[in-house]
């Protein structure tokens, strides 16, 4: 059975280390932690690869935070998918050109699939992560302020036959409130596809929430405000699973 992975995140508003509360802009908190150094910290530890997320690019629909994944890929080894405002040919291209492993991309492959299944193509689908946002199994895109009427088990379906294999699942409810993950769902998700690589996101409160994913058969997962806030230690996790 391959190995869990515990992947580190960043979300970047104005070049700072932030967490919102389920989407929220108005709950926005800033970090005293650098986005650089705690990349670099990161790398340190064993981890291989770090979630990136450029909130300012979800806001304004186009890539904005590039010289701090420019930052992290030419200071560490470490693999980068990178999302948040890919929109467009430019957005993609720079985000690849900045040195990130993978893009990872929602909204687009909501509102305009053929533009997303050609950069399945051009791309490859081993680069690209399928963005899962969900509330009440229906996908939410926009920075989440959208609830759409495409339902989640179509959608991953949908892109699975196209080619894609990492999904980002993040159940918007969850997510920043430090409560525990939307494991069930996550569950249920590997159930309908069994040959997916999930990625789970929202919600992770602890060491134990890491472990019961873990346990569960869910292949990863992104974890951030729980790191900020003091609730996990990088150096726990990385030993926990033997990173070090």
């Amino acid at each position: 059975m391959a190995m869990f992975e515990p992947i580190p995140s960043i979300d970047i508003i104005g070049g700072q280390c932030v967490r919102l509360t389920k989407g929220d802009y108005a709950t926005k908190t800033i970090y005293p932690q650098d986005p650089i150094s705690f990349a670099v910290q990161v790398e340190r530890l064993g981890f291989k690869r770090i979630h990136i997320v450029d909130l300012d690019g979800a806001k304004s629909s186009h890539v904005v935070n590039l010289d701090i994944l420019k930052q992290v890929t030419s200071k560490t080894k470490l693999l980068v998918d990178f999302g948040g405002g890919i929109k467009s040919d430019e957005d993609i291209q720079a985000v690849f050109d900045n040195g990130a492993r993978w893009a990872t991309i929602g909204s687009i492959a909501v509102k305009k699939p053929d533009i997303f299944e050609r950069w399945i193509t051009q791309y490859g689908a081993d680069h690209i992560i399928l963005g899962a946002d969900v509330k009440n199994e229906r996908i939410c895109i926009n920075g989440w302020k959208e609830e759409s009427p495409v339902d989640l088990f179509d959608f991953i379906g949908h892109y699975i036959n196209k080619g894609i294999e990492q999904i980002l699942c993040t159940d918007i409810s969850k997510d920043g409130m430090l409560q525990g993950t939307a494991l069930p769902l996550y569950t249920k998700i590997l159930s309908a596809y069994p040959q997916c690589h999930l990625i789970a996101s929202g919600g992770v409160s602890c060491l134990d929430d890491l472990k019961d994913l873990d346990r569960a058969g869910v292949p990863a997962a992104v974890f951030g405000k729980a790191i900020y806030e003091g609730h996990i230690s990088l150096s726990d996790v990385a030993a926990s699973f033997n990173l070090t």
